[in-house]
């Protein structure tokens, strides 16, 4: 009966040390796992920073490319403004032409 649970004692030590064992083995690894959660929300962290300097940047090219936009409308519609008020001079000039020529052809019937 001793030798019986001496052999149990036996077992039941084993199994403690094994159980210690994986205990610290599972403490390790859970103390790893901890450093790599906090690498990756450092990361994380970094690349959210990343992605709000890249909006801030893309926000900065489009208000850019709005006043670049702003600007090429105004210099249009000063440049068409100029073109029908050319159009109209030219238009004119065409009509006084044409008047020079019946005056012209009104005062050769009339000699």
């Amino acid at each position: 009966m001793v030798q019986h649970v001496e052999q149990n004692l036996q077992l039941m030590t084993k199994r403690a040390v094994k159980a210690e064992n994986s205990a610290t083995k599972l403490k390790q690894e859970n103390a790893l796992l901890q450093v790599q959660l906090k690498n990756y929300k450092m990361e994380n962290e970094a690349l959210r920073s990343g992605q709000s300097a890249s909006l801030t940047v893309v926000k900065r090219n489009a208000d850019l490319a709005l006043q670049n936009l702003l600007t090429v409308i105004t210099n249009s519609r000063a440049s068409i403004k100029q073109l029908v008020t050319g159009a109209e001079s030219l238009q004119l000039v065409a009509d006084l032409l044409k008047s020079i020529d019946r005056i012209s052809e009104m005062s050769e019937d009339g000699q």
